[in-house]
């Protein structure tokens, strides 16, 4: 697996996502930037650059809603390489403008019509488009199928589509591709020039030794591209909406639980199919990555169902998920060594002995150890080599942020536990003490690094506004972060 022998070393890494570097149009992109990030990374003696998914973001420009499991976010494209590679020229680019936040809604306005006229200058008789469309045939045309008639039909989720559309009868279909040919194409164009961009980025980093850890949410959203071309895969009713959706029962966080509303996927249909379409996701995921995250992972021990329509997450119920079985008829096409479990918030018997028995290494969060007592298992004194550590995910307050607001109990646990250091600050500690740990990897979000307040959070979980917004300030990637980040991992990556 992964992390596993002894002769394997310690490594670490950083995770920050595309859309936080200080690319120009106000939304990291693949281009420059990309390319120095991975430089700095190899400047400071680090391994893995841990990015969250690359796919095309949803509703409130969450990564982990998505129109698609498989494609990739155009306006991650980098425009200055399209003017690099002919599509556009150098007076098509506006000038850039200086932002401290990532703005998604002015990034679109920029990018989306330079995009469609790099797509009207693109040849489509060129041999490697053609070949990347019948190596991708089987998600990249039901998807850009699917995106074009969004469009067309005001962005409405798919189960408000005209009928024929809607259960994609062979009539309507073929007459919608007839009338709107130009329209599908951009979609197939702009992921070609998506993923040559990637995978040009992908072999620098592996020629500089960085490896990319990706990221996948367990469930998929139901307006999207797997759930209109595959309902069969997903427990859909006659009408083409969910007949239950996922969530988490209430806890001492949420009284009415968590009521995410993905659809559930039909386990005992996939099974005949030996997880056909699981598969499918899981080669193209490995593709792309290095090292694949797996968002609640303890859904394939056991996972939460409601009733669709339900006002909250309180009547649902807990069902058994598709175990070991489906990990171990995965091995003959995805290999071993090469997944990550995230299994937080997992914590039942279940789930341990499927992370186990999967030998994939889980997941270790620093903010969470200080919370109880000694035998608290996000405690390094406490773990099992085969674990990546973090000081927080995504999801987390910032290291500096959580520090701040601990009760006093954290705190004296913190003091007592977290060894002191020339850099004397808590964040700065706390990322010592888990390089210091038995972990075979480490992965600090960058902002840890840079000893950032709240403000610079990633992702506030519950809230719908404000998230995903984060930016790298660029003049901060200099020597002296370099010299305190080799100080800080000293002893891993040897």
């Amino acid at each position: 697996m992964l992390l596993r022998g002894r002769s394997i070393r310690k490594e670490s890494g950083v995770l920050m996502h595309i859309s936080s570097l200080p690319s120009p149009y106000f939304i990291g992109s693949l281009g420059i930037k990309a390319y120095e990030f991975i430089d700095f990374l190899s400047n400071a003696n680090q391994r893995y650059w841990q990015i969250l998914p690359l796919c095309p973001i949803g509703e409130g420009n969450s990564p982990y809603k998505s129109y698609s499991a498989f494609a990739g976010e155009i306006l991650f494209i980098d425009l200055h390489f399209l003017v690099r590679d002919g599509y556009l020229q150098k007076e098509d680019l506006p000038e850039d403008e200086d932002f401290k936040k990532t703005d998604y809604k002015k990034a679109k306005q920029i990018k989306l019509p330079l995009l469609k006229k790099a797509a009207d200058n693109f040849d489509v008789s060129k041999s490697d488009y053609k070949r990347f469309i019948k190596e991708n045939e089987d998600w990249l045309e039901p998807y850009s199928l699917f995106m074009a008639i969004k469009e067309k039909n005001n962005d409405k989720s798919f189960d408000k589509f005209p009928d024929g559309l809607k259960y994609r009868l062979p009539v309507a279909i073929t007459e919608f591709k007839e009338e709107n040919s130009e329209r599908i194409q951009f979609y197939k164009i702009t992921q070609y020039l998506f993923f040559k961009q990637y995978f040009a980025l992908k072999n620098y980093a592996s020629m500089k030794h960085i490896k990319i850890i990706g990221d996948i949410p367990f469930y998929v959203s139901f307006d999207s591209a797997d759930v209109w071309e595959n309902p069969e895969v997903f427990r859909l009713g006659r009408d083409m909406t969910p007949v239950q959706v996922a969530g988490v029962p209430p806890d001492i966080f949420s009284k009415e639980g968590q009521l995410w509303g993905n659809p559930i996927y039909d386990w005992d249909l996939q099974k005949k199919t030996n997880y056909l379409w699981w598969r499918k996701r899981l080669i193209h995921s490995l593709s792309l990555y290095d090292v694949l995250r797996i968002d609640h992972f303890r859904a394939f021990a056991d996972y939460y169902t409601i009733a669709f329509g339900s006002k909250n997450a309180k009547t649902g119920r807990w069902e058994k998920g598709a175990g070991l079985p489906f990990w171990k008829s995965m091995q003959n096409y995805i290999g071993s060594g090469r997944i990550i479990a995230e299994d937080l918030g997992g914590e039942t018997p279940e789930v341990e002995k499927l992370v186990k028995d999967t030998g994939f290494p889980n997941m270790k969060v620093l903010q969470f150890a200080f919370d109880s007592d000694l035998q608290n298992k996000f405690l390094p004194r406490n773990y099992n080599p085969n674990c990546v550590c973090y000081t927080g995910t995504h999801d987390n307050d910032t290291t500096v942020s959580w520090y701040e607001k601990s009760n006093q109990k954290e705190k004296i646990i913190f003091e007592k536990i977290v060894p002191k250091d020339r850099l004397s600050s808590p964040c700065h500690r706390l990322i010592k003490y888990g390089m210091n740990s038995v972990a075979k990897l480490v992965i600090i979000p960058i902002q840890d690094y840079l000893c950032l307040g709240s403000e610079y959070r990633m992702n506030t979980p519950g809230t719908e506004k404000g998230n995903w917004e984060y930016r790298l300030d660029p003049s901060v990637l200099n020597e002296e972060l370099i010299e305190k980040i080799k100080y800080l991992t000293k002893g891993r990556n040897k």
